[in-house]
């Protein structure tokens, strides 16, 4: 477990390619708890955790992305995917999970410390593609212990909030 006063230095070798996890053998996952409800990361995209201390909001970004952070010295936009995964929005988020793929990284509000999880095949859910079409980058539910976890897909949501970005004013 992390100390609250302290990022916890996560592997770094993300790398472009599928994000789910392949799941042709054990893979590694970071669950985490947005709105109460759980999601799994495939570990290689988890740069880092850190407890939320302040963002500075950016004026004109928009509503998913609620503004940058300093992480030793490195500005991350941080993100709000509540709104997009249409889960409750009733508690504040405490940290923050940077994730990254190739070059590009985003930070991601989240509701506690996550978990670091081995997953086998037979964990994941064979109907993997109900409500996919409106958010792109979900792509899979694993069951974890009995408990279900969302696959969030990192190039997806960085996809999708960049889209965001290009957007003109208004434009929703």
């Amino acid at each position: 477990m992390m100390e609250e006063a302290r990022a916890e230095q996560l592997p770094s070798d993300a790398q472009d390619g599928p994000d789910h996890p392949g799941l042709a053998g054990p893979s590694r996952v970071c669950l985490i708890t947005l709105g109460g409800e759980s999601f799994a990361i495939q570990l290689a995209h988890v740069r880092e955790v850190f407890k939320l201390e302040l963002v500075t909001p950016v004026p004109g970004m928009p509503a998913s992305l609620v503004g940058v952070a300093n992480l030793r010295g490195t500005i991350v936009p941080i993100a709000d995917l509540r709104p997009s995964l249409e889960v409750s929005m009733v508690s504040t988020p405490k940290y923050v999970v940077v994730v990254q793929q190739g070059v590009r990284q985003m930070g991601i509000l989240i509701d506690g410390v996550p978990e670091i999880r081995t997953v086998y095949p037979d964990a994941l859910l064979t109907d993997t593609t109900s409500g996919t079409a409106r958010r792109p980058f979900l792509s899979g539910l694993l069951n974890i212990e009995n408990r279900l976890s969302v696959i969030l897909e990192v190039s997806g949501v960085l996809a999708s909030v960049e889209s965001e970005t290009m957007q003109p004013s208004g434009a929703s």
